[in-house]
């Protein structure tokens, strides 16, 4: 009374096997979690090796850009709060309440939550520096440009943008990064 086992569609081996790789691409992304320092490092050397191909190759520099772009985007939005508080202050201002982060020690203590995650951040990141190495290898992508005109542009959007951020930090009181913070701790 053994009934034959139906034959697995290709859609389904293809799928299974898919599924499968993805589990273990996210097993690995789950270990490498706790490595913060050697992640970054790995993406710095990435990098590096990309703008290794740049500058021997002479070639593929709107890649670059596009990359540089990216990369600049990501890191505003890392910098940034969540919930950002010039906004919150505009809708309390519409609303007749007083918005803001606290001014006083009886006023609610609020952390600072990112808006991109240090890990998502990295992740787009070592992402987008691959898929840019991965352009590089088809001229389709190697546009002849004027390329200091592009370093030149680059460099004045990160200055304005850059600018604008730090004015939006100091006007609302807010530090994204936690060296220079008290730390409480144990007493020896």
């Amino acid at each position: 009374m053994d009934a034959p086992e139906p034959e697995q569609t290709p859609f389904a081996a293809i799928s299974s096997q898919t599924s499968r790789f993805g589990r273990q691409y996210q097993a690995y992304l789950d270990k490498s979690t706790p490595f913060t320092a050697y992640r970054w490092i790995g993406t710095g050397a990435l990098l590096l090796v990309f703008l290794l191909r740049i500058v021997i190759s002479q070639g593929w520099y709107i890649v670059c850009y596009a990359l540089g772009i990216y990369l600049l985007n990501l890191f505003l939005a890392f910098l940034q709060p969540k919930f950002d508080p010039s906004i919150e202050q505009d809708e309390g201002m519409e609303d007749g309440a007083a918005g803001g982060l606290p001014t006083k020690q009886d006023e609610e203590f609020r952390p600072f939550i990112r808006r991109l995650p240090e890990f998502k951040f990295w992740y787009s990141s070592t992402r987008a520096i691959a898929i840019g190495f991965f352009c590089t290898l088809f001229e389709i992508f190697d546009i002849p440009v004027f390329w200091p005109v592009l370093v030149i542009y680059w460099f004045i959007l990160f200055t304005l943008t850059m600018r604008r951020q730090i004015q939006h930090m100091i006007k609302y009181r807010y530090i994204p990064f936690t060296f220079g913070k008290t730390r409480y701790g144990a007493r020896k």
